[in-house]
């Protein structure tokens, strides 16, 4: 995405890529360091030894507020991509417990009503949509409509 959509160099957009890479890298093995080491901490706390859900939830929790809780632009696609993971996990936990299927077009229904907000939201006030999606958006339905050859219509057109 940050070579189609990102101005710049070539070079700037791989700085930027490696750059986020590292980020992303580091973020996570400091996370599991901070996870891993809490649940062995509860874990020799315990009475009976052994972790509880509640442990995992402290870890997670701990590990996600100091590790991710800086609102940059990479954690914020680490924990929107996370959100939409857990969101689906939720529905289907209810599911399975619940003993429901999906129903029919169930997931189409929710991709169309995904694409017919982020449309309505892009049209209104595109400030309130996450950076990089409102970069893309801009790129695919604004800044094509201006174009001066096929390379400049399919390539980079600004």
């Amino acid at each position: 995405m940050t070579l189609l959509f990102r101005n710049g160099s070539a070079k700037d957009k791989i700085v930027a890529i490696l750059s986020a890479t590292r980020q992303h890298a580091r973020g996570l093995a400091f996370f599991v360091t901070i996870y891993k080491s809490l649940m062995l901490l509860q874990r020799k706390m315990a009475a009976s030894g052994k972790n509880t859900d509640l442990h995992t939830f402290i870890a997670g929790f701990i590990g996600g507020y100091f590790v991710f809780g800086e609102k940059t632009s990479v954690n914020q696609q680490i924990i929107l991509y996370l959100f939409s993971r857990v969101a689906m996990g939720l529905v289907n936990t209810i599911m399975k417990n619940t003993n429901t299927q999906a129903p029919p077009k169930s997931f189409a229904l929710f991709a169309a009503l995904c694409w017919g907000i982020v449309m309505v939201l892009f049209r209104r006030d595109k400030s309130t949509l996450q950076n990089s999606l409102k970069n893309s958006m801009t790129y695919l339905y604004e800044d094509s409509n201006s174009w001066t050859s096929l390379k400049t219509l399919l390539w980079h057109n600004k």
